[in-house]
């Protein structure tokens, strides 16, 4: 299982929007507006490496509203 938290640059006036249609996507635990560089961060769960990119690439980029992701793995060191 893989974790990654997802950080989202969203249009004027759309990190509400954004973060409520990210929340309903299957994988993503959490989706909360923010203040600071980004908009929108979001925490999801994938089976492996490959599976977090389709989600993030098919699923969450495909949102409107959405500028830019910034995508960060969870490691346990």
């Amino acid at each position: 299982m893989v974790s990654a938290y997802i950080l989202i640059l969203t249009e004027v006036g759309k990190a509400a929007q954004v973060a409520s249609a990210v929340a309903g996507i299957p994988g993503v635990e959490a989706a909360e507006d923010v203040t600071g560089p980004y908009d929108v961060i979001v925490r999801a769960t994938a089976n492996d490496m490959d599976e977090l990119g389709r989600l993030v690439v098919a699923r969450i980029q495909a949102i409107e509203g959405i500028d830019r992701t910034l995508t960060c793995p969870v490691v346990h060191l």
